[in-house]
């Protein structure tokens, strides 16, 4: 037999093969990898696989089966673990990112608060008070007039003159803040 005539004939018993397990392997693969398209590709590549190694495989139907079965599971494991490994790292980025965003909230709040306790430290001791109790501890005024022994209007009047001190002291946008902290 010719040389042209064993490869057409390797190449027809090829297509039998390909035709015969082709829709079987691209199930198996799918049910790994979890998409078709990508489990298509695995296929192809283990024919492709088997067709540069067929003469280190037993020519039987099994054991040629069970040759493309064994490179379809292991090269689609081997893609599932390397998707397994990519999804991590995209989380642990999206974790990352998260947590330097925390801080950064964290460290812009710092430092408003400590200019805010600065400018608060600048006014009358009375009215002082009355606004850590208002504006940083949350207190009503009521609250504040109970717990003082003073009226509410006097908390509130300690108030109005602690705002009108503050916005001479702090930066707009810092006293925008504040105004936002007493609604």
């Amino acid at each position: 037999m010719s040389e042209d005539m064993a490869i057409h004939d390797a190449e027809a018993a090829l297509k039998q093969l390909f035709d015969r397990y082709y829709a079987r392997l691209v199930y198996f693969a799918a049910q790994v990898v979890g998409c078709k398209e990508t489990a298509e590709d695995v296929v192809q590549e283990a024919f492709i696989k088997y067709w540069n190694q067929r003469d280190t495989v037993a020519p039987q139907e099994q054991a040629i089966k069970s040759y493309l079965y064994a490179s379809v599971k292991h090269a689609s494991l081997n893609l599932a673990r390397h998707q397994q490994v990519k999804d991590s790292y995209v989380a642990a980025m999206r974790d990352q990112k998260t947590m330097e965003e925390s801080l950064e909230k964290a460290l812009l709040q710092a430092e408003v608060l400590a200019q805010l306790h600065q400018a608060l430290s600048t006014l009358p001791a009375h009215c002082q008070q009355i606004s850590r109790m208002c504006y940083l501890e949350g207190m009503k005024n009521q609250e504040v007039a109970q717990e003082l022994g003073i009226s509410v209007n006097t908390v509130k009047t300690q108030k109005q003159r602690a705002l009108q001190l503050l916005r001479l002291r702090l930066k707009p946008e810092l006293f925008m803040l504040l105004l936002l902290l007493t609604q």
